[in-house]
């Protein structure tokens, strides 16, 4: 509940600077069309998401005889979830990782990697295939495509009122300093503070999807020790010539971020402090 309170917090600080920053560059009409052109894209961003980040690391479904152990794991989590049991697909890297996509529970798709197969225990898979689930049951890929959009709008929008600048001049609005200093505000720091924010919700979903998955399998201690190997093991991670590249733009689907990354990373986290997570989760008595 307070995860949730948390994103609609950070979803209406996102639409109140979309509203702003709408009404000082191009007025009601100028945001509503860059508004509707945000969202169509990212419409069909979200529809076909599952099949583009799939093909894109090279997921292969696999089947109850290929891999029993796997699905046997998830159908038992499914159905203490109340959930449709998803696709299960594994991905051919050495990389220990895991993440869902789809839609909706009705369609969706759990995948992992064989790096975390070989890595972690059966209970440990368990926990992180929870936390997957449970990204699931909270829709966290629609509530990413909604901060999508709308962070979206506010980057178009002021990548729009750079490009008139350049050409046009700063116009009536900033014929004096203060001017100029709302300018740069809405130009360069509102499609920043709304990457910031858009990430704020992203580490807040990977919260909620730790205390639903721990709740779901009732083994916090179980994700707790998964996650803290994830970390050192991606963290370690060199990958060959066969492996798959993790993505920037997907990073944020997989449990832990799969993209090393000094201080300027850290900044912009799509996911918690590894630390924090296994902290909150050692806590949790069921």
């Amino acid at each position: 509940m307070k995860n949730m309170f948390k994103t609609t917090i950070l979803l209406a600080s996102l639409t109140g600077l979309l509203v702003l920053i709408g009404n000082y560059f191009g007025g009601t009409g100028g945001m509503i069309i860059a508004f509707l052109f945000a969202v169509i894209m990212n419409f069909g961003s979200y529809w076909y998401s599952d099949t583009i980040v799939l093909k894109m690391y090279r997921a292969k479904e696999v089947t109850p005889a290929e891999s029993p152990n796997l699905h046997r794991i998830v159908s038992d989590l499914a159905m203490k979830g109340g959930l449709p049991k998803p696709k299960v697909y594994i991905v051919e890297s050495g990389m220990p990782n895991a993440f869902a996509t789809g839609r909706n529970p009705q369609h969706a798709a759990v995948a992992v990697t064989t790096g975390i197969l070989n890595l972690l225990s059966n209970e440990e898979i368990e926990g992180v295939l929870a936390h997957e689930l449970a990204h699931v049951k909270n829709r966290d890929t629609l509530i990413s495509a909604v901060a999508a959009t709308i962070a979206g709008v506010i980057t178009m929008l002021a990548s729009w009122a750079r490009w008139a600048a350049i050409f046009g001049g700063f116009g009536s609005r900033d014929d004096d300093n203060g001017g100029i200093v709302g300018f740069i505000v809405m130009a360069v720091l509102a499609p920043l503070a709304a990457t910031l924010i858009q990430l704020a919700i992203s580490r807040s979903r990977e919260f909620a999807a730790d205390y639903e998955g721990a709740r779901m399998c009732k083994k916090p201690w179980a994700l707790a020790n998964a996650l803290e190997k994830l970390e050192y093991g991606n963290s370690h991670f060199q990958p060959s010539n066969r492996d798959v590249q993790a993505k920037e733009t997907t990073a944020h689907m997989f449990i832990v971020n799969p993209l090393k990354g000094g201080a300027l990373q850290s900044l912009f986290r799509t996911h918690p402090v590894t630390d924090e997570r296994v902290n909150r989760l050692r806590a949790m008595r069921f």
